[in-house]
């Protein structure tokens, strides 16, 4: 489960950067902030520090700042009108709203740059003679041959019946002749030397039927120098920007395919569907299996997609409140800020539809990572 936490706590972590992107923003132009706030509803936990109070909700469904006139129908006392977000200058006004933005894809940069860096990724052209993972179960349900005989994440294989292995693909050699025999694997245990009998199953490559065991390798890792890290990390984070749009549009377009799916009980074909905090935490859990790197690069997506989600110029969005701020600019007039209250409220809507169906979904159908 930890790589189930770090997400979580990652995604508490890009809430919080989030709105600090907000509110140092908003403080370093005089604006004055009241509130600090993770979550949303009764307040469980809070304390004033200067003018600005800092706490917890009961509702962990994100996170706000809560700056004096960014809220249009807002009254403020006339001798602080000149610290309200209303009254500062169009540049500024761009810079506190987008700075959220700004910080979500700053962080997922940051993520992609630790991993190409320090944590490396795996060179899939050096497979070791190393257990990467397990087949926990074959497609009737029946356990694989490497489960069955118990073999585990980390055991290092040294010989398939005495014949000593020198490299990954010399255990394909030997297991691929005997569909449905059993084998004895020599492991290596935490320096202990153990023989396991595993007995192979059938598994049809192309025109031959051959013996699987059910095992993929661990792979050596590579890290790049800091320079050819810039790049990488640059090009990951575009990946995913493209990656984001892509799931974006899926769930906005196919919302009412997976509405009709979930109410009238028919199969969930949506190509998008929401993750809530269950699934995104099973989603962590999994990616665990594959590699630490897995697990910052899903939280460095989740930056990234949360980013670009703000940016839409959908009130109350942050992209949405620059949509304003620009109309003001180039208009030289306030909108009728009524006529948005139904874009607003359409938003919200679709944002909490997204949230319970997400939930839904992660308890009576969760989504098949492995």
């Amino acid at each position: 489960m930890l790589g189930g936490t770090v997400v979580i706590v990652g995604i508490i972590l890009m809430v919080m950067i989030h709105e600090a992107g907000h509110f140092v923003a908003a403080k370093a132009f005089g604006m004055k902030a009241t509130e600090f706030f993770f979550g949303f509803g009764p307040r469980l936990w809070s304390f004033t520090k200067g003018e600005t109070e800092y706490g917890v909700k009961a509702l962990p469904l994100g996170g706000y700042v809560r700056i004096i006139g960014m809220n249009p129908f807002e009254e403020v006392a006339p001798e602080e009108e000149g610290r309200t977000y209303r009254q500062a200058p169009f540049w500024q006004k761009s810079v506190v709203v987008l700075s959220g933005v700004g910080a979500n894809f700053a962080v997922g940069f940051l993520l992609l740059y630790l991993v190409a860096v320090v944590v490396g990724s795996p060179d899939f052209d050096e497979p070791q003679l190393e257990v990467g993972s397990v087949v926990v179960e074959l497609e009737d349900g029946s356990p694989s041959a490497a489960e069955a005989a118990g073999l585990q994440r980390g055991d290092k294989l040294l010989a398939v019946d005495d014949v000593v292995l020198g490299v990954w693909d010399d255990l394909a050699l030997e297991l691929r002749p005997k569909p449905n025999e059993t084998v004895t694997l020599t492991i290596d245990r935490d320096g202990q030397i153990l023989d396991l009998a595993a007995t192979l199953t059938a598994q049809v490559d192309g025109p031959e039927v051959v013996g699987f065991l059910g095992v993929s390798p661990r792979y050596a890792r590579t890290t790049e120098n800091p320079l050819s890290g810039l790049g990488t990390a640059a090009r990951q984070t575009g990946i995913l920007i493209g990656e984001s749009a892509k799931g974006a549009w899926a769930l906005v377009s196919g919302l009412g395919d997976l509405v009709t799916s979930v109410f009238g009980g028919d199969e969930i074909t949506a190509q998008a569907r929401p993750l809530s905090p269950i699934g995104i935490a099973r989603l962590g859990a999994e990616s665990q299996e594959l590699g630490f790197d897995l697990t910052i690069t899903v939280v460095a997506w989740i930056n990234i997609f949360v980013g670009l989600l703000n940016v839409l110029p959908m009130y109350p969005l942050d992209g949405g409140h620059f949509a304003v701020a620009l109309y003001e600019k180039v208009r030289g007039r306030e909108p009728d800020v009524r006529k948005l209250v139904p874009v607003a409220a359409a938003v919200v809507i679709f944002l909490l539809l997204l949230g319970v169906l997400g939930i839904y979904l992660d308890i009576v159908d969760p989504l098949d990572i492995g």
